[in-house]
């Protein structure tokens, strides 16, 4: 299926691009990771790399020509496919503005608060960049240059956290770090001033003053712990090999010395992993950020705190929120009081489902879930109906004619929503294969930022937790969410006769601007024909 690249913000000021040269021409195959082109920034030239793989159908920018970020910048698909739809669209579109020639980019200032003749020609004010595509805020990890270091272009200034992953910072000039805006532990809306770089005798105390960052405007929130406290204190004392050295974790009790970095230490503070459980894959075995990510063992916080506690005696332990889990609370805030929420409960009979999933599974190199069946069933169901897949806009309703279903997944900072495209045309085996990868690479915050995007109905199954049923918060801006409970095994009437039967309880939660009651009571009798005939699903 056809993916639209679209001109990457590869900069944090940065408004257009310019391809400087294309390294690929239509009709190469592209691998994951393949170098794109060469653009052209208002501070560097970079390689832009694939983050998808297929054929280059189109080509949207020519080299030499200067487009907007997100505007269309290349097409990957199958080979032969046609993409005529995707061209016309995006040529129907007035702010394409592609141009030959290019314009010196205005600075930008945060908020507005300089004007160019009031910024000195000898520093640069670096603003909070924007690194995923829904990132409104970033927190400052970890700063790794401070307040007199000399900085190169491309040393990395500081880990950035953002709502998907925590990402390096590069430095775009070279000079003097003069100024630091958002220390350790803040957090700031993006293009706040993060830091000033300049010549080493610059007088920045006029900049500093107008770009000062505002605790009532930008609501930054300090969630610095007593560790990172201690941390900034040693940092200001020691060099980077010293800090490495300072990292190193003493095990009192066994005399083993385990070296960490800063960042991989903090995550494994937050997350409450034993440091001691995690074999380093850095250099001379030392413990790295991907280590924490790809950590299963248990926490070990939660055991130690409540040994630590006297009976008797009230305790509490606070842990600073992720952005991700900010940015998730906002939109289910958003969701749940802007949406008037109502729910529909039901109950199928899961009999002929049990037999069919033992049945399909003992086909060579296949097996699917449950959930697997529901998904499919949804996305089916979905054609019939797509009323219930529509999204609500003040002035229409717009309905969906293709399916997209995405499968809420949860994760230790809250709940992300991976996407399924084209779910009624997917079999079952691949439904099974993409949630599972979607999980996988979800909980590791691997997911592309694409990945997580265009759902027009969403799954949500606490089933595997012997959850009987419960209500979901609708994921915006879709219209509904299916929340699917355990399968139960109980006394049923069938027949006037009493039996054992296989039953799960679903509920549907509808936004009543968009769906009302008859029209979500026709889709769930619609799903439970495809449920409970689930042969159904493959004709």
């Amino acid at each position: 299926m056809a993916e639209k690249i679209n001109m990457p913000r590869l900069s944090d000021t940065m408004e257009e691009g310019t391809v400087a040269k294309w390294l690929k021409k239509v009709g190469d195959s592209i691998k994951e990771g393949d170098i794109l082109a060469e653009i052209e920034t208002d501070k560097a030239t970079m390689e832009f790399e694939s983050f998808n793989e297929g054929v280059l159908l189109h080509i949207g920018v020519k080299e030499g020509e200067t487009a907007p970020v997100d505007s269309l910048l290349a097409i990957l698909g199958e080979k032969g496919e046609n993409i005529s739809k995707l061209i016309k669209k995006n040529e129907d579109n007035p702010e394409k503005n592609i141009t030959e020639s290019k314009t010196e980019p205005e600075k930008k200032v945060e908020n507005s608060q300089l004007s160019p003749a009031s910024i000195s020609e000898n520093v640069e004010i670096i603003t909070m960049p924007r690194l995923s595509d829904t990132m409104e805020e970033g927190r400052v990890s970890k700063w790794l240059k401070k307040v007199g270091d000399q900085v190169k272009e491309g040393d990395v200034l500081a880990e950035i956290e953002t709502d998907k992953a925590t990402m390096e910072f590069e430095s775009f000039y070279s000079g003097t770090l003069l100024y630091i805006g958002i220390k350790e532990g803040e957090s700031a809306s993006v293009e706040s001033t993060l830091a000033i770089i300049g010549d080493k005798n610059a007088d920045i105390s006029d900049i500093k003053n107008k770009t000062s960052i505002k605790e009532e405007t930008k609501e930054i929130k300090n969630i610095k712990s007593e560790q990172l406290i201690e941390d900034k204190k040693n940092d200001n004392k020691k060099n980077e090999d010293d800090y490495y050295k300072e990292s190193a974790i003493i095990n009192n009790n066994i005399g083993v010395r385990i070296i960490a970095s800063p960042l991989a230490r903090k995550m494994a503070s937050d997350k409450g992993i034993d440091l001691n459980k995690i074999k380093g894959s850095g250099d001379n075995g030392r413990i790295i950020k991907r280590d924490i990510d790809s950590f299963k063992g248990s926490s070990s916080s939660s055991v130690n705190f409540e040994k630590s506690i006297s009976i008797g005696e009230e305790s509490s332990k606070s842990f600073p929120n992720s952005q991700m889990r900010k940015v998730i609370a906002r939109r289910l805030s958003e969701s749940k009081f802007s949406a008037p929420h109502y729910y529909l409960g039901v109950e199928f009979n899961m009999d002929n489902v049990i037999a069919f999933r033992e049945q399909y599974n003992t086909l060579p190199e296949t097996k699917i879930s449950f959930n697997d069946i529901i998904v499919k069933a949804c996305a089916m169901a979905l054609k019939k109906h797509p009323e219930v897949n529509s999204i609500w806009q003040e002035d229409q309703i717009s309905q969906n004619y293709h399916v997209n279903v995405g499968v809420a997944v949860a994760i230790d900072e809250g709940l992300v929503v991976p996407v399924i495209k084209f779910t009624d045309e997917k079999t079952l085996p691949e439904i099974g294969s993409l949630v599972k990868d979607y999980a996988n690479r979800a909980r590791n915050k691997k997911l592309k930022p694409d990945e997580m995007e265009g759902s027009t109905f969403t799954v949500s199954n606490l089933g595997m937790f012997d959850i009987q049923e419960f209500t979901s918060i609708i994921n915006q801006p879709n219209s509904a969410i299916l929340s699917v409970g355990s399968i139960e095994q109980k006394p049923v009437v069938r027949s006037g006769k009493i039996l054992i039967g296989n039953t799960i309880k679903l509920t549907l939660a509808c936004d009543h601007r968009s769906v009302d009651g008859l029209t979500g009571s026709r889709f769930l009798q619609t799903l439970r024909s495809y449920v409970e005939n689930p042969i159904t699903l493959l004709i």
